[in-house]
């Protein structure tokens, strides 16, 4: 299949349509869509998900796993996030979102995005814009999650924004072990360090995410990063 450009500057398309036209950004994609030759985004989406980068990943993870998902502001970090609890409940395993930045309907809207209507998953998908977001709030919500559940936490540098809350460092510590135990698989956001200079180097690995604290990134048992639509896999 022959796009015009990436899926991922369509979908950027999209989002800029959406504000300028002041349109939903579903019906927006639709647009976009109508113009690569389908009737509509969800079955661009479906061809796309054929062969997607999420799909192949998801293969890869094992219960217990620690996922780093890495990129700049609007490179893809979030929807290929939400890609991967798409492939764990097609594969029958609950998913959650916890965010302390999207409302609920930021995060439906970037479902539709993906070709994902979420009444689909309704019984499977949960979203949790809770405050008080934490290693030890996440432990508790997913304490009796089964094993295979995926949980993407949006966004690692924002657990320890409030004093209160322990060190980055033990957060993570803290969830690694829960994870061990439970078989929870817990998919990070991350932000990327602005000294990160895509002309020299395509895509940022670990040693771009940026640490406003300090985190021992071996933790982590895999990564992805993104950038222009280019994504690469590497264990962290």
């Amino acid at each position: 299949m022959m796009l015009s450009a990436p899926a991922y500057h369509l979908k950027r398309q999209a989002r800029l349509l959406s504000r300028e036209a002041k349109i939903p950004l579903h019906r927006a994609l639709d647009r976009i869509a109508a113009q690569e030759g389908f009737a509509s985004w969800s079955l661009l989406a479906a061809k796309l998900s054929e062969t997607a980068p999420a799909s192949r990943l998801f293969a890869q993870l094992t219960p217990g796993d620690l996922v780093l998902v890495g990129a700049r502001p609007g490179h893809g970090k979030t929807l290929m996030s939400l890609e991967l609890a798409v492939e764990a409940m097609k594969s029958g395993h609950r998913s959650v979102f916890f965010t302390l930045e999207y409302t609920q309907r930021d995060v439906l809207e970037r479902l539709r995005a993906i070709g994902v209507e979420p009444a689909r998953f309704d019984r499977l998908f949960e979203f949790d814009t809770s405050d008080a977001i934490s290693a030890g709030y996440i432990v508790r919500v997913l304490g009796s999650a089964p094993r295979g559940t995926l949980a993407v936490i949006d966004y690692l540098q924002l657990l320890d924004q409030k004093r209160e809350n322990p060190g980055l460092m033990d957060q993570v510590r803290t969830l690694k072990a829960f994870a061990r135990d439970s078989g929870v698989i817990l998919v990070f956001i991350s932000q990327i360090d602005r000294s990160y200079d895509p002309a020299k180097k395509p895509v940022p690995d670990i040693s771009d995410v940026r640490l406003p604290n300090p985190l021992d990134l071996s933790l982590f048992d895999k990564a992805c990063f993104l950038n222009e639509g280019e994504i690469r896999f590497q264990a962290a």
